[in-house]
């Protein structure tokens, strides 16, 4: 109900979800009780803001092609790690990265790691505030790494999990991708909402806009879509509560619900006319943070990918 609340409002500012349902989630199902005792109070009472800093600027949803690496000492009391992240929610703010690293660089996935980076540690560095589309209320950031001395026990899950990252990462996307889906129907309904209100003002030759059979027809075409919509994440949820949704399902979601969301924005701003265009609109805000919804958590290609191959069809090697 908060995400969707949320996205309703259209409020971006702080990666809300981020932090909450993704990097906190991370450290109570992953991390030991060291870590769990540490971070997860700070983060609950917001003392500390987290991110996850996966994307860097040659791998984005490809996360096996991930080039930062984080080497354990010879005395192994801590890791080294170097690289560079960016499109980092969360980044400029943050006070607790999970950063995705390669402890062993010549496994490829098989040798990714996830790693508790704190602010304050010498060698970690936040680079420039990126400036975005949409989403203007929320901090983007670049972060960099350079020689950054990492404890031993910050290596998320203790030595069981070193090399497991990646299937660490795997697991949770079902869930990273069904809260995209969720914002997406949220956001889309809010939209119509708005417009709704709005047509049966606006006044055009002599009639409301609402009165012309087109806006009737838009508003009621995008109203069952978005409908049906919540039916299939609604069915998304219930199956994530019982652990059951699987990467196929919830890619179908991300990329279903997203691609609706942005056409609904669109037809929205279509039917507010050239007001549907000015800044001070919460329905042009909206239209512009929708944009990226087809991208972050793996592009909506990627996507049709990963349910293609849950179908069993083979891609391209």
């Amino acid at each position: 109900m908060q995400m969707e609340e949320i996205a309703r409002a259209g409020c971006t500012g702080i990666g809300f979800g981020l932090h909450s349902e993704i990097v906190a989630p991370y450290i109570l199902h992953y991390g030991t009780e060291a870590q769990k005792r540490k971070y997860l109070p700070r983060l609950a009472s917001g003392e500390m803001v987290g991110a996850i800093a996966m994307t860097e600027p040659a791998a984005g949803s490809d996360l096996q092609g991930v080039k930062t690496t984080a080497l354990l000492s010879p005395d192994g009391s801590h890791y080294v790690l170097n690289g560079s992240k960016t499109f980092i929610t969360n980044g400029w703010h943050a006070d607790l990265v999970i950063v995705v690293a390669k402890t062993d660089p010549a496994a490829g996935a098989k040798g990714t790691s996830l790693l508790l980076v704190e602010r304050g540690m010498a060698g970690f560095e936040k680079g420039q505030r990126l400036k975005k589309a949409g989403m203007k209320a929320q901090d983007t950031s670049e972060l960099f790494f350079n020689d950054v001395q990492v404890p031993a026990d910050n290596l998320l899950g203790g030595a069981a999990l070193q090399n497991k990252g990646f299937i660490c990462l795997m697991e949770q996307l079902p869930w990273e991708r069904l809260q995209i889906a969720i914002t997406a129907v949220a956001a889309a309904q809010a939209a119509i909402d708005w417009t709704v209100d709005y047509v049966k003002q606006r006044k055009v030759f002599g009639q409301s806009v609402a009165a012309f059979q087109n806006t009737r027809y838009t508003l009621a075409e995008l109203q069952t879509q978005v409908q049906v919509a919540r039916v299939f994440v609604d069915k998304c949820c219930e199956l994530i509560l019982r652990d059951q949704l699987d990467t196929a399902t919830a890619s179908m979601a991300k990329s279903w619900t997203t691609d609706l969301q942005f056409k609904v924005m669109d037809e929205c701003v279509q039917l507010f006319g050239g007001y549907g265009y000015m800044w001070e609109y919460p329905i042009t805000r909206a239209w512009a943070d929708a944009r990226v919804q087809r991208i972050y958590g793996g592009t909506n290609e990627i996507m049709k990918e990963v349910i293609s191959r849950g179908m069993g069809l083979g891609g391209a090697k």
